[in-house]
């Protein structure tokens, strides 16, 4: 339906078209039926897209107004199930409550607790600050004596093992 409606817009605006255009060239002098062909080419193409142009715009202003009665309806939906749920809610509480206080007589009820003194409740340890850890870094190795080729009569020996001299 709206497909008809834009051809009648078309068809419409290019026979205006094509009249005004018809009305200047018979006041400046006679036209040819090649131009005549041409201008209602080119009216038709022209009429085409400001056809569709003025479609875009209506579809646009409708849009709105559509997307407001989809969200009342999704409102009006939410609602309804809300109010399923609450009422839902409300009979399983019910029903809970019912439960017990029917098992309520039959079990004893426990005798009250002397009144203790209330105690301090303890500090709360203070959070410490959080800082970056930075990666192990690697422990240097245990001291090496360096490897010469040297025998080990020249090389000198530690204080420790070497013999006192008196």
């Amino acid at each position: 339906m709206a497909n008809k409606a834009l051809k009648t817009k078309q068809k419409s605006l290019a026979s205006e078209i094509v009249s005004t255009l018809e009305a200047k060239l018979s006041e400046i002098g006679a036209a040819s039926k090649k131009m005549k062909k041409s201008i209602e080419k080119s009216a038709e193409k022209l009429a085409k897209k400001l056809a569709k142009m003025t479609h875009k715009a209506e579809k646009k202003a409708v849009k709105p107004a559509k997307a407001s009665t989809k969200k009342a309806k999704k409102e009006a939906s939410k609602t309804k199930k809300n109010a399923e749920k609450t009422a839902k809610n409300a009979a399983r509480t019910a029903k809970k409550a019912a439960k017990a206080v029917k098992q309520a007589p039959v079990v004893a009820a426990p005798a009250p607790k002397p009144a203790t003194p209330a105690k301090k409740p303890a500090p709360a340890p203070k959070p410490t600050a959080t800082t970056k850890t930075q990666a192990p870094t690697p422990k240097p190795k245990a001291a090496q004596p360096a490897r010469t080729n040297a025998t080990p009569e020249a090389t000198p020996k530690p204080a420790a093992e070497a013999p006192a001299e008196k």
